[in-house]
């Protein structure tokens, strides 16, 4: 044991995580998630209930925010692609996931400017 605590150079004391900073860590989570659909044309909003549910679903006290991811996937990712594949979204669309008596649900709403087709070999002219 001492030999073991010789070897320690700093002690660093970790203080639990607020709620605010678990809702900030869903948004920089489900960035990467709307940045994908974004470049197959649909939007993704996620309302404060839905950011607040998720935050609630994946932190543990014990483990911090590191169920989040898995959160995220098991209430966002995974039921979103799913509908996805089965087109009830499509190009052009905004996803907005919010929560109703406890679920999650998604709708979609008009307004995503889809991204500029470029067409291989069609370069600037001059």
């Amino acid at each position: 044991r001492p030999e073991f605590l010789n070897r320690i150079d700093e002690v660093i004391v970790f203080h639990e995580l607020s709620t605010d900073e678990i809702v900030e860590i869903v948004d920089l989570m489900t960035k990467r998630v709307a940045e994908q659909l974004e470049g197959q044309g649909i939007g993704l909003e996620l309302t404060p209930a839905a950011k607040s549910f998720l935050a609630d679903k994946g932190y543990d006290p014990t483990l911090g925010a590191r169920p989040l991811r898995r959160a995220i996937q098991q209430y966002v990712e995974d039921p979103l692609s799913e509908r996805i594949l089965w087109k009830e979204f499509r190009v052009g669309e905004t996803v907005v996931v919010d929560v109703e008596d406890g679920e999650v649900v998604f709708r979609s709403i008009q307004g995503l400017e889809p991204p500029p087709v470029e067409l291989a070999g069609a370069g600037p002219t001059t």
